[in-house]
């Protein structure tokens, strides 16, 4: 099956040549434009949820043999939520080939967070049913390495983390209010300011609402732990 230049890119960008390239081609439709001749990717996000599951348990499992389930249980989750995988999923620009109806693509799909994490979710599972589970394997370590080196940092959620920080001051849970919107309504930025019942504040700005919110709550609880040291 000869496919076009754009995924053949994406292919180098991946690391993985498809023997099947038919089954990159469903990891990569959306259900907005899927039909009876051409299914969406929902089964394989499915799948790929789980693969990623099994490579970041082993991963985690082999790179600190000491830790606790307690240790790595938010290693895990933080190297498998969906604002990681879509992190990842910008990284190999695969919003650029993503088959989307025309409804999607005009409010900004290539880029909506869920719609990216659910396509790299299914795009490592096209790239398991496709070479194995090694070859997914590889895949993830490959894209995820420098996160796995750095999950200690990147380990607690920073919102869970600045809520369980106000409530231990016994302060109302923080608020995030949305102070600015720019940019096309396709293609939304955001500025959230994350805000603490004694007047802390700080302020971030993402394409996504969650993203902002999540980069708000780090640097305002970076700045008070700082200032507790």
């Amino acid at each position: 099956m000869k496919v076009s230049a754009d995924i053949t890119a994406f292919e180098q960008r991946l690391g993985h040549q498809f023997a099947h390239p038919e089954i990159l081609l469903r990891a990569l439709t959306h259900s907005s434009i899927s039909a009876p001749m051409r299914p969406d990717n929902q089964r394989l996000e499915f799948l790929g949820d789980r693969v990623l599951g099994l490579v970041m348990a082993e991963a985690l499992f082999e790179a600190d043999k000491a830790a606790s389930e307690g240790q790595l249980a938010p290693r895990f989750n933080a190297l498998v939520r969906k604002e990681t995988c879509a992190d990842v999923a910008r990284e190999v620009g695969l919003g650029d080939v993503l088959k989307l109806g025309r409804s999607e693509m005009m409010s900004g799909g290539r880029r909506k967070e869920a719609l990216l994490a659910d396509a790299m979710e299914a795009v490592i599972a096209a790239v398991y049913r496709d070479g194995g589970f090694d070859a997914a394997r590889s895949l993830v370590r490959r894209l995820w390495a420098a996160r796995i080196d750095q999950v200690e940092d990147d380990a607690r959620d920073p919102k869970t983390a600045l809520q369980e920080w106000a409530q231990a001051r016994r302060q109302q849970p923080p608020r995030y209010v949305e102070v600015a919107r720019s940019g096309p309504d396709h293609a939304p930025v955001f500025t959230i300011e994350a805000r603490l019942q004694s007047g802390e504040a700080e302020r971030a700005t993402a394409p996504a609402k969650r993203q902002a919110e999540q980069a708000a709550a780090k640097a305002l609880l970076q700045r008070l732990e700082a200032e507790d040291d």
